[in-house]
C-alpha cells in the first residue's frame, strides 16, 4: 500500500471513528445540560418538593444504569453498529419529549429515554471504534470518544449560556415562567440536542459495520 493509500484509509478510519465519538459526544451534552435548565423548568412546572426536584435531575441515571446493563447483550446479539443506531434514535426522541414536555411526568419519561441512550453509547461508542480502528493507532482512536464526552460538556454550557436571558435578582417564580426562559429557554436547551442526535443517527446508518479493510 503506497502513502496516499494509506493516508486514505486513515482518513476513512478518522471519520468512522469522529462519527462514532459522536456517541459520546451526546453523553456529555445530555448529560449536563439540565443543569442550566434546571432553575426554568423547575418553574415551569411548579416544583418545590426538594424530592420532585432531584428525581427531575437524577432520573436519566435511572436509564442510564438499564442502557449499561443491556449493552453488551445488544452488542453480541446484534453487534455494534444497530445498538448504536438505537442510542441515537433514543437521544433524538429525549431531546424532542424533554423539549415539548407538557407536564413533569412526560419530562420524566424522556429523560429516562435520554438516559438509556447514555448507556448504550457510553459503553458501545468505544467499543466500536477500537473494532473499526487499525491495532497499532487504537489507542488514540478511543481515546477520541472520552475527548468529545468533554465537547458535549461543553457545548452544553455554552448552548445554555446563549439561549438564557439574564433574570431579575429577586424574581419570582411566576416571573421565571412568564419569561422567554420559563417559557421557551429551557425548551430550546433540551431541544438543541436533537440537531447532533439526527446527524449521528444518519452518519451511523452510513458506516461500517467491520474494521475497513478487514
Amino acid at each position: 500500500m503506497n502513502n496516499a493509500q494509506t493516508h486514505l484509509k486513515m482518513g476513512y478510519v478518522w471519520t468512522i471513528c469522529l462519527v462514532a465519538a459522536c456517541g459520546g459526544l451526546l453523553f456529555g451534552y445530555d448529560w449536563v445540560v439540565i443543569g442550566g435548565a434546571k432553575p426554568f423548568y423547575e418553574a415551569w412546572f411548579s416544583i418545590t418538593d426538594p424530592a420532585q426536584s432531584g428525581w427531575a435531575m437524577s432520573s436519566a441515571l435511572l436509564g442510564c444504569i438499564f442502557g449499561a446493563l443491556i449493552s453488551g447483550w445488544c452488542a453480541d446479539k446484534l453487534g455494534r453498529k444497530l445498538p448504536l443506531i438505537l442510542s441515537a434514535v433514543l437521544f433524538s426522541a429525549s431531546a424532542w419529549g424533554t423539549a415539548v414536555a407538557s407536564h413533569f411526568d412526560m419530562f420524566v419519561v424522556y429523560r429516562i429515554v435520554g438516559g438509556v441512550g447514555i448507556g448504550l453509547a457510553s459503553a458501545l461508542s468505544p467499543l466500536y471504534i477500537a473494532e473499526v480502528s487499525p491495532a497499532e493507532k487504537r489507542g488514540r482512536f478511543v481515546a477520541v470518544n472520552q475527548l468529545t464526552i468533554v465537547i458535549g460538556v461543553l457545548a452544553a454550557q455554552l448552548i445554555n449560556l446563549m439561549i438564557a436571558e439574564p433574570v431579575e435578582p429577586g424574581a419570582t417564580q411566576q416571573m421565571i415562567v412568564d419569561s422567554w426562559n420559563g417559557q421557551m429557554g429551557w425548551r430550546w436547551m433540551f431541544g438543541a440536542e436533537l440537531v447532533p442526535a439526527l446527524a449521528f443517527l444518519v452518519l451511523m446508518f452510513l458506516s461500517p459495520s467491520r474494521r475497513a479493510g478487514s
